[in-house]
């Protein structure tokens, strides 16, 4: 049946799923997927990890604020990386916390569906966990095992923070603090 001018909703009434964070969600992956696109991967990974050294210097500040001290311990390290995730709406979960490495789970990113095919936005969390962890703990090597972008049905991360047997035998980007652990 076709509709008359008047039988017409204003666009406002519209049931359409456009809200501000789909607009930057998609905006993002957009840019990631044209940057992969354009520059190829390897360097869109780059660029990506640009931004997220920036970010883990700025959620890294914001948590030792909030907590009131110079450095964070391994403890606060692995709650304040599930925490961060949360607050923006992916679900992590600490697996295991150990002498040398924090191994953390996720079933949703952060992106949501959007992540899949754009493993470039994947250097977000390694830089911000690779930072957060070398500042507070002055070393880290970030393993991401599996991740929603490259097609898994979760991730699986390994943050090393001590360089160990185990740690050197693993490929991953390592990360080191400014100035030494106290």
């Amino acid at each position: 049946m076709k509709q008359t001018e008047a039988s017409i909703p204003p666009a406002g009434e519209l049931e359409i799923a456009i809200d501000r964070d789909h607009f930057l969600v998609s905006l993002i992956r957009e840019l990631a997927l044209s940057l992969e696109n354009v520059i190829g991967l390897e360097q869109a990974s780059g660029f990506f990890s640009l931004v997220g050294q920036s970010l883990g210097d700025m959620f890294n500040a914001a948590y030792r604020e909030a907590y009131g001290v110079e450095k964070l311990n391994s403890d606060q390290v692995a709650e304040v990386l599930v925490d961060l995730k949360r607050r923006i709406e992916g679900e992590f979960q600490l697996e295991k916390l150990s002498d040398d490495r924090i191994d953390l789970t996720a079933t949703a990113c952060p992106f949501a569906e959007n992540v899949k095919g754009c493993t470039s936005l994947c250097m977000l969390t390694s830089n911000v966990f690779g930072i957060i962890t070398a500042e507070n703990l002055g070393y880290a090597k970030v393993l991401l095992d599996k991740t929603i972008a490259a097609g898994d049905a979760g991730c699986s991360i390994t943050v090393f923070h001590r360089s160990t047997e185990a740690c050197e035998a693993e490929t991953g980007r390592e990360y080191f603090g400014k100035t030494k652990p106290s």
